[in-house]
């Protein structure tokens, strides 16, 4: 188990993190917020590339602040912005990081970037420099590079920026095969992302964590609460004093407007299924 307990990270006056707990088991964990929230912050503290400024993290009852090498043994990670050697191909780094996380067998290594580099559709071009590669591509290597060394603990950074939907769910697809014996940490602004893979998520504002649970069980907590209508965009102030607008969507020429209330906001205004946006907004601006 990753046990994060009560802690606390600032940047002079910035309060990044504040007194965050989450006890995370084995599966797919999915970490929603706005850019700004916190979340690379705390994905950083994880990976022991930050200490936190109060509190404890431990992996199986080891304080990986005090011993970060525990986690570091068994850690993959991509982070939000990743950087590759300029001049070395994609199949002569991938062995060059297999090395460093310590898969020391020389045809174990081999035969595990060989199917990584196919699994990220990266096989053709893996003589290529990385530093050649486009953004998607290079964020597709960095996917093959956090699956190294079979680790027990992945944590990705909002990791589908640049992929095209092709890609995005390959990349989906990929964690999903991880493994359910892996704690696995999806860190994303990405609403679908969470919806498509996560039994399990939080959702993170302003450095807190402000709800955690099963994506159903938060979005029953606002069933029959939803209701739409489509307006003029003029109109959109206005209904924002008056009510508690979980978001606004363009829709040929008009906005559609979704709001959160115990009964009709006013005519023309349609109850609706909630989805996991709606419950997102609704938390996030904790109207819930």
């Amino acid at each position: 188990m990753l046990r994060i307990s009560n802690i606390s990270k600032s940047f002079g006056e910035v309060h990044a993190l504040k007194n965050v707990s989450l006890d995370l088991k084995p599966g797919m964990f999915g970490l929603l917020g706005p850019n700004g929230a916190g979340k690379s912050t705390l994905m950083r503290n994880l990976a022991t590339l930050l200490q936190p400024d109060s509190g404890t993290i431990t992996l199986d009852d080891v304080d990986i602040v005090k011993s970060p090498q525990v986690m570091r043994q068994t850690l993959g990670y991509l982070p939000q912005d990743f950087g590759v050697y300029p001049k070395m191909s994609a199949e002569a780094l991938l062995d060059h990081l297999a090395v460093l996380k310590g898969v020391s067998d020389k045809k174990t290594r081999k035969a595990q970037c060989e199917s990584l580099l196919r699994a990220v559709n990266l096989w053709k071009m893996r003589s290529a420099a990385v530093a050649s590669y486009s953004g998607g591509m290079k964020q597709r290597f960095g996917v093959a590079q956090a699956l190294l060394g079979d680790p027990k603990v992945i944590i990705v950074d909002e990791p589908t920026a640049g992929l095209d939907p092709f890609e995005r769910q390959r990349f989906l697809d990929l964690l999903s095969e991880a493994g359910e014996d892996k704690i696995i940490i999806l860190s994303t602004h990405i609403v679908d992302d969470v919806r498509d893979l996560c039994p399990d998520m939080a959702i993170m504002g302003d450095g807190e964590i402000v709800a955690r649970g099963a994506p159903e069980d938060l979005i029953a907590k606002i069933d029959g609460k939803v209701w739409r209508k489509q307006v003029e965009k003029t109109d959109v102030d206005a209904l924002k004093e008056k009510h508690k607008v979980l978001s606004t969507r363009l829709q040929m020429g008009g906005v559609i407007v979704s709001v959160l209330a115990n009964k009709t906001p006013g005519a023309g205004f349609k109850k609706d299924d909630p989805n996991l946006e709606d419950a997102y907004f609704a938390h996030l601006y904790r109207l819930v």
